[in-house]
This record gives structure tokens, sequence and C-alpha cells, in this order.
């Protein structure tokens, strides 16, 4: 089995909000959007992650549960940081980890972490 990529699907009380914030705070295009389905494919280089708001199938009980987090490696880490910093709910600042990152963590309008790092 060869594996290309995953795209997360991630839900969303809000979708109109969700993409208003990975557009205007992070940078991201709408990729795909059907208001119907209540559903968007976003992208910003090579990320490219979906939202929906659930539908009556789905297990969801209107809080967002995600047990980790994602992680976007940057090039520019410095640069991303004091982009967003002054626009977002930081959950740590951006620092140097033993491992060799430098990275700092943010939560986006939904309550998911999103680490941004950088070797």
């Amino acid at each position: 089995m060869k594996l290309k990529a995953i795209r997360p699907m991630l839900w969303t009380n809000d979708l109109k909000e969700t993409i208003e914030f990975y557009k205007n705070i992070i940078g991201f295009e709408i990729a795909a959007y059907n208001e119907n389905w209540a559903w968007c494919s976003l992208y910003k280089d090579e990320v490219n992650p979906m939202f929906s708001v659930p539908n009556q199938n789905s297990y969801f009980n209107g809080y967002t549960k995600f047990t980790g987090s994602f992680y976007l490696l940057c090039e520019e880490i410095d640069d991303a940081w004091e982009e967003l910093k002054a626009q977002v709910s930081i959950v740590y600042p951006i620092a140097d980890f033993e491992n060799g990152m430098r990275e700092f963590a943010i939560l986006d309008n939904n309550g998911y972490m999103l680490q941004f790092g950088k070797y």
C-alpha cells in the first residue's frame, strides 16, 4: 500500500467563520466549497485540510474533539510567528526545543491546536 498524503476532515459548528479564519489569518485559499453539503476544502502550499458541519450521521455533540494537534512544517518560522502572534490565541510562544525544532502553537477558531515548526 502506498500512501500519498493525509487530508484531515475537521468538524466545525460555523463553516463560514472557519473559512474566514484560515483565509484571513493564515492565508489559505478555497480549493472547493459546497454550501449545500456544508463542506469546504482549503489549501496553502502543500497543506490541504477539509472542514464540514457534521450531519445527522456524525458523532458530534457540538464541541471539537481531537486528542492531538496539527503540526505544520514551516520554512520561515520567525516570520510566521510575527505575522500570527497578535491575531490568534497562543498556546505557547516561539521557542527552541531540545529536539532541534523551533516552534510555536496557536488555537484556531474551533479550538484545534496548530503547531508551526522548523528544524
